[in-house]
């Protein structure tokens, strides 16, 4: 076996190994607490949903984030504006969607969910990433825009609802 540094290539397959795993298991758990800080930053939100769609809450932190990253590639920013600041927490619930298809991470999640056809197929996606089943955003949704429309007034309720259909 050829030695680098003093190291055969065995061992430094298992510290690549090692790290790679280590590294796996910090992103599950930067998630995890990204799920757990979202239903605490919006507890009734995710309340209201985790008992609608029968999930837990961080399942329903990451599910309205989906949805509210469906809306947000839909509205323009000064619109989307208005529905955020009628959800407490709303960086954390986008923050606490699940990434879909190809691309990783948060931005990754929101860039997928961009375009009209693809948006709820992709909030499906994302819930199904979750455990959750896919046809729960249908249910979802009137939850999101009944809140939004309580917390920011009907005008802000119906953009979030125009921007979900």
């Amino acid at each position: 076996m050829k030695r680098l540094g003093g190291l055969g290539i065995a061992s430094i397959a298992l510290v690549i190994l090692s790290v790679t795993v280590d590294l796996a298991k910090a992103a599950t758990l930067q998630e995890a607490t990204g799920s757990t800080a979202a239903a605490k930053a919006s507890p009734e939100l995710v309340g209201a949903l985790s008992k609608e769609i029968g999930a837990t809450p961080e399942q329903a932190a990451g599910a309205a984030g989906a949805l509210f990253g469906v809306a947000k590639s839909r509205l323009k920013a000064e619109e989307f504006s208005q529905v955020a600041k009628a959800v407490p927490g709303m960086d954390s619930l986008l923050k606490a969607a699940p990434a879909v298809g190809g691309a990783s991470g948060t931005s990754g999640a929101l860039s997928q969910l961009a375009g009209s056809a693809g948006g709820l197929a992709a909030a499906a996606s994302a819930f199904s990433k979750l455990g959750l089943k896919p046809e729960l955003v249908a249910k979802a949704v009137p939850v999101l825009t009944s809140f939004v429309g309580k917390s920011g007034g009907a005008g802000v309720g119906s953009l979030l609802a125009g921007a979900l259909k």
